[in-house]
């Protein structure tokens, strides 16, 4: 019984010292965030300027489109938005790892008793943060631009956790770009022509219907799309999921699943790599 007890412990003790140091790791680049404040403002502005280009360029021309689903075009396309600023910001997962590798500053950790999963997890735990901070800008700029709630509160606060996790396991999927780049500027052009595809050949701007029957088959199926249509219709309500050609249970249960999916995946090669790399 005693031994039972130990080993007990021990493993708590454990526990509590990976969740200590990734907690000091987060706040580390919370911090940074805060003394760099540019880097989150020009977060927040790219997102801004995409929703006044699409809401008032481009809403005329595409409007008549979603109002044939039986939705407003600002209605339609701010759930997008939510996901196109989160998956875009989370790029920034693999930009900060890689710059950390180049300037030597994960090395110096390593110098403390410290846990390694730490840095990587501290890192995205950091980075989910920073895309709920940006999350609710865009949603206080959504209903200035005439967005509206379409269900409840709790089916909404529902469809941006759906977005904080496909942004959370986006993070893992950058981070092992960063790993893998020898640089910063390196990780972020690796990542932005696999992310091009993925944001603008879905559902987040303009209904699927519309694109050529060639595209709609990856446009309907990719994961983005599947994080788009779950979060438009836990906001937008039934209308959204029907022309999605779901309903709104089997829409989200998808999206959580591709969104574990992608960690079970992208956790084990990050942390792996991570470890073959420094």
């Amino acid at each position: 019984m005693a031994t039972t007890t130990v080993s007990s412990d021990q493993h708590r003790s454990k526990f509590y010292w990976m969740a200590t140091d990734a907690l000091t790791i987060t706040k580390r680049n919370l911090i940074n965030y805060v003394r760099i404040p540019q880097s989150l403002v020009f977060s927040t502005i790219q997102p801004v300027m995409f929703v006044l280009l699409f809401r008032y360029v481009f809403g005329g021309a595409i409007g008549s489109e979603t109002a044939k689903l039986g939705l407003s075009y600002v209605d339609y396309l701010m759930p997008g938005i939510f996901i196109q600023t989160i998956a875009f910001g989370s790029v920034q997962t693999g930009v900060g790892l890689a710059e950390d590798l180049q300037k030597g500053i994960i090395e110096r950790f390593h110098a403390l008793p410290m846990t390694r999963s730490a840095v990587l997890a501290g890192r995205t735990i950091a980075d989910l943060i920073r895309n709920l901070v940006v999350i609710v800008i865009m949603i206080i700029v959504g209903f200035l631009v005439g967005f509206r709630i379409g269900t409840n509160i709790g089916e909404f606060l529902a469809g941006v956790g759906i977005a904080l996790l496909f942004a959370y396991a986006l993070s893992w999927f950058f981070a092992l770009i960063g790993l893998a780049a020898p640089n910063s500027e390196t990780a972020q052009v690796m990542a932005f022509p696999l992310l091009f595809p993925l944001t603008f050949a879905s559902s987040a701007f303009v209904p699927v219907q519309t694109m050529p029957s060639w595209l709609r088959g990856f446009a309907n199926h990719q994961p983005l799309s599947v994080a788009v249509n779950a979060a438009r219709s836990l906001m937008d309500g039934p209308v959204a999921a029907h022309a999605a050609g779901s309903t709104t249970g089997d829409l989200a249960i998808t999206a959580i699943i591709w969104c574990v999916v992608l960690l079970i995946i992208m956790i084990p090669l990050s942390v792996n790599i991570y470890r073959r790399r420094v």
